[in-house]
């Protein structure tokens, strides 16, 4: 017994240190971002500030550029299209999860030959500017996203593994398809559905390429699509030498970390509260069969 206790002992004592380890680039993120910019360069990366500055926020929230509305977008995008591809994919999940369902397994194939073969970039935006009519809609920065074959897959096998009896117990009761699944299934299937959740979230919290490509009205710039114009704004000043002076008071390095810290911070206080759904849910989702 006081071997075993001693082995966990080192064992708890060795995430410990290795969960510190991996939060130290974190913090230095953070550090450079309250830093001031020429101490950054005089004196390298550190921990602790040498010099606090709050310049770099100052010049990402109060300057020309629509942050808080870019956060507002990029948040309802992020709501919004995470229960949609939830709705979405956990019905279509589980209508393949279905053995009466006719025609499951040809539709099962289609969903991994979609996962494993696509139509290319050029006809993806084609067909939603031209055909879909998406550019430069709130829709836009949603639509492409609302299935993924991956997703389906493992929500499809988590329905799987739910006891047959009590689906069948729903309908002696009089339950319908629909309210079987509602009241029933998707109370049952809470872990697939949360790590996916978190997931999907991260994805669209993270995204930047669609409004790359779909956005040119201002109102509907994401967080992360402007958190990349002013960068690249940064580096075409410092770049310019017609307004040398102006580029040369201008935050580079802190700047750059700041939006790093704006970005990220939704997603990290969000995820302590769904992380303990991580393992039971992908486990479960992709060994049943």
């Amino acid at each position: 017994m006081k071997s075993l206790s001693v082995s966990k002992l080192v064992i708890n004592v060795s995430f410990m240190v290795y969960s510190a380890i991996c939060l130290i680039p974190l913090i230095v993120v953070l550090s450079i971002s309250l830093s001031e910019e020429q101490s950054i360069f005089q004196g390298g990366y550190s921990l602790i500030p040498e010099k606090f500055s709050f310049k770099a926020y100052e010049f990402i929230l109060l300057g020309n550029t629509p942050i808080l509305h870019a956060y507002f977008v990029t948040i309802m995008v992020t709501i919004c299209g995470t229960l949609l591809h939830l709705i979405i994919s956990s019905m279509f999940a589980y209508s393949l999860s279905r053995n009466e369902v006719k025609y499951r397994n040809i539709v099962s194939f289609l969903v991994v030959f979609c996962l494993l073969f696509s139509g290319g970039l050029v006809p993806w935006y084609i067909l939603l500017t031209k055909y879909l009519h998406l550019k430069d809609t709130f829709l836009g920065l949603i639509f492409p996203y609302l299935v993924s074959s991956v997703n389906v897959l493992i929500m499809r096998n988590f329905f799987k593994g739910i006891p047959e009896e009590i689906v069948e117990s729903a309908r002696i009761d009089g339950s319908g398809e629909f309210n079987t699944f509602v009241k029933l299934v998707v109370p049952l299937s809470t872990p697939v559905l949360a790590t996916i959740g978190l997931f999907v979230a991260v994805f669209y919290w993270n995204d930047w390429f669609t409004a790359a490509m779909l956005v040119e009205d201002s109102k509907l710039y994401t967080l992360q699509f402007l958190l990349q114009s002013i960068m690249n704004n940064i580096a075409y000043l410092q770049g310019n030498s017609l307004v040398e002076d102006i580029a040369a008071n201008l935050p580079d390095e802190t700047a750059r970390m700041a939006t790093c810290v704006l970005a990220v911070g939704p997603i990290v206080v969000a995820y302590p509260y769904l992380q303990k759904y991580f393992v039971k849910g992908l486990t479960l989702g992709a060994v049943k069969s």
